[in-house]
């Protein structure tokens, strides 16, 4: 097995710079569910911070890269059920990735709520803003 980090999976996806892109799709292609290629939580987070703020990516488009990343054997991912969890959450929207990958940790750790600052992140369940 194999760490893929933020970067590569970029690369791979969005195919913006030759040599980095060419790289990063022999690595991936070359994966196989024997030496499956790992993804943390951490690496989703930010490649959907990534693909949103830098690239503006729509919501949908990341929603779709995200599920066939999860779905996808060759990956290895950190957590699956809760990358998936977090996915479904991001699908009613409300809230990022990030914040829903926080909240399914939280709640599946026995967490009330999770309390935060965040307006927006509170439209999404399990938030509850500290006042």
């Amino acid at each position: 097995m194999i760490g893929i980090d933020t970067n590569v999976l970029v690369r791979y996806l969005v195919q913006d710079d030759p040599e980095q892109s060419a790289l990063a799709s022999r690595l991936i292609d070359g994966l196989t569910i024997e030496r499956p290629g790992f993804i943390a939580l951490l690496t989703l987070a930010e490649l959907v911070w990534v693909l949103r703020r830098a690239y503006g990516y729509r919501h949908e488009l990341v929603r779709q890269t995200l599920a066939a990343i999860l779905t996808t054997m060759e990956f290895q991912i950190e957590d699956r059920a809760l990358a998936l969890a977090a996915l479904r959450d991001y699908e009613n929207g409300g809230a990022d990735y990030a914040d829903c990958l926080i909240a399914q940790g939280a709640l599946r750790a026995g967490c009330e709520a999770v309390y935060t600052f965040d307006r927006k992140a509170t439209r999404h369940t399990g938030f509850r803003l500290l006042e």
